[in-house]
């Protein structure tokens, strides 16, 4: 049984890997295949069953999951962001998500028959998007920038809110069915956020004052986290969910403590949860549905894309300076994801156990929402962006990796030139210095899963990694030749003969195109840039082309960019050299001129 047991979980775990990395071959969120996963392992071939393999234990491990699944999603709101992210998501995660949630509650219990308490639970987990499911269906679709913003915030902060509008329903619920009164109700949740609160005074008291080793915080606030949830439980019934979610909100928006290991670790983990997870839950699903039960799922569905969605929309962004056609996309666009399935999963088992009429169709018609959205958006975004003329046109910014003073330049100059320009990096100072300069920046690693949230790649198709840690310049490459494609990622050079040499070279699939010309590394653009070297720009015609720009700027001109005169940014490299042409835009670095100064270095 032992061998039976750890089979099953490491081919849960292997089936979750390939449905992850499909979905990002395919670029569409995760949830879709591991649930479909799930399906055919449980009600399809009947090889999963949940309830015989995990016996008790299934329960608390999807507790525990689900906890640490809505402390992670909770750890990323700020509430000093909030102000800025502007009218029309403000009132997408207000009003619009309050009125999202009553109107599938009266579709749920008019058409699905739910009673009231369960439809209200529907209605509070139906509201939800989020990151994981927007960020890829956002690179799918290209939207314009004030679309993907508006989108992208939504999910960011509706993932939290919407996870503490479903679990005060479902406290209200649980106390109703106990036969609690209105006083231990409000105790419930003032149990929960006291505990929630405490558990993150705790953790950012020990964090400020460096009194956990750096290789152990991690551990540290993934204990933290259960304790929490545990305590809290034992305490109040049902009130652990409240307490780590809020636990998640204080700590993230407390100053003075470094969290961004931990909500990498916090996501990487994540990962592995939701895959296990949503296989789990998915193969506990009944095959076939209650009758009607399907039909019900279907026509909510239906509700929520044509006319729930574009309605709050339409309401929210009254005011916000967004034109019809961005708001009849937002409208159209609202997939659901891991909050809904887990936490409707979650609240099922608990709500079946202690007698609560309609809970087994929770999880069924949660289902069915998400499998809808996720698959008819991800079809048909796209095309209507296209339709509606808010998709962007071919991706033509940049992404530059790097923020010191050749990074900066060069960002400068794309940027003067029209295209959009991304400076990323983890050193807070050259950021600080872009930001300065009126460049566009995000403080982070380009490659970490934090980037993968937050980094805003709308209209970016193209990496030019210019850092000065050579292997970190090669993982972006790596990371970005899926993103952008493999002619679109570029690298400087920080070495050169030892570069080719045996002991430094590193492996040539983790090479990207040198930049420029054989002779220029990293250390000699930033020496020539401190010699007086400037970025030129100039627009070449018949009576002034390449040759004179040589002639006048001298021999020792670099080229570094060229743009066509239909705006096509060409890039010089060591494998494509450029032929600059009448009518281009020619980038390039030319040397000082004083004629003292020295131009061969």
């Amino acid at each position: 049984m032992t061998i039976e047991l750890g089979l099953m979980l490491a081919g849960m775990l292997m089936i979750g890997f390939l449905a992850q990395w499909l979905a990002w071959r395919v670029r569409l969120p995760a949830i879709l295949f591991l649930l479909l996963a799930g399906i055919l392992l449980g009600p399809v071939t009947g090889l999963l069953d949940p309830d015989k393999m995990l016996g008790e234990l299934l329960f608390p491990i999807v507790s525990l999951a689900v906890a640490l699944i809505l402390f992670e999603g909770s750890l990323t709101l700020r509430f000093h962001e909030l102000p800025g992210i502007g009218k029309a998501v403000r009132g997408l995660v207000s009003y619009g998500a309050i009125g999202t949630l009553l109107l599938l509650a009266v579709g749920a219990h008019y058409i699905a028959g739910l009673t009231w308490q369960i439809a209200l639970l529907f209605g509070a987990l139906g509201c939800v998007t989020g990151p994981t499911v927007i960020a890829p269906m956002l690179r799918t679709l290209r939207p314009n920038q004030r679309i993907a913003n508006t989108l992208r915030w939504e999910g960011i902060v509706i993932d939290p809110l919407g996870a503490l509008f479903a679990v005060l329903i479902y406290e209200a619920i649980v106390s109703r069915q106990e036969g609690h009164t209105i006083g231990i109700f409000v105790a419930t949740i003032v149990i929960g956020a006291v505990i929630g609160a405490l558990a993150a005074a705790l953790a950012a008291f020990l964090l400020r004052r460096q009194m956990i080793p750096e290789y152990l915080q991690n551990y540290a606030v993934l204990a933290t986290v259960l304790l929490a949830f545990s305590i809290s439980n034992t305490l109040t019934h049902e009130s652990g969910l409240l307490a780590v979610t809020i636990m998640g909100i204080a700590l993230g928006n407390v100053r003075g403590i470094h969290i961004d290991d931990i909500l990498d670790f916090k996501e990487n983990l994540t990962t592995v949860l939701v895959s296990l997870l949503f296989i789990l839950l998915a193969a506990r699903l009944h095959w076939p549905l209650p009758p009607g039960m399907l039909f019900a799922g279907i026509a909510l569905f239906v509700i929520a894309q044509v006319l729930v969605r574009p309605l709050t929309v339409a309401l929210s962004s009254i005011g916000s300076g967004l034109n019809w056609r961005e708001r009849a996309l937002i409208g159209w666009v609202a997939p659901r994801g891991i909050v809904a399935a887990s936490v409707s999963a979650l609240f099922a088992l608990r709500l079946d156990a202690i007698g609560v009429a309609g809970a087994d169709a929770l999880v069924p018609l949660v289902f069915i929402l998400i499998i809808g959205t996720v698959v008819l958006q991800s079809a048909t975004a796209r095309p209507l962006a296209l339709w509606l003329k808010v998709a962007e046109p071919e991706p033509r910014g940049v992404l530059i990796f790097g923020s010191d003073e050749v990074a900066r330049v060069l960002g400068k100059a794309l940027s003067e030139a029209g295209f959009r320009v991304v400076l990323a990096d983890d050193e807070w100072e050259g950021i600080r210095r872009a930001r300065m300069d009126g460049l566009s920046t995000f403080f982070g690693n380009p490659s970490s899963p934090h980037a993968e949230r937050y980094l805003d790649l709308t209209g970016i198709g193209r990496l030019l990694a210019l850092s000065t840690h050579r292997e970190r310049n090669s993982l972006a490459c790596v990371h970005y030749r899926q993103e952008f494609g493999r002619d679109k990622v570029y690298r400087l050079r920080n070495l050169t003969q030892q570069e080719n040499t045996d002991r430094a070279a590193l492996a040539g699939n983790l090479l990207a195109p040198p930049l420029f010309d054989e002779a220029m590394t990293h250390g000699r653009m930033s020496e020539m840039l401190g010699h007086g070297w400037r970025v030129k720009s100039t627009k070449l015609s018949a009576t002034f082309d390449w040759s004179h720009f040589v002639e006048k700027y001298g021999s020792s001109s670099v080229l570094l960019f060229g743009v066509e005169d239909k705006g096509q940014l060409r890039i010089a490299s060591v494998k494509r050299a450029l032929e600059p042409k009448p009518g281009w835009l020619v980038i390039a670095l030319v040397p000082p001129t004083d004629a003292s100064q020295p131009v061969g270095l």
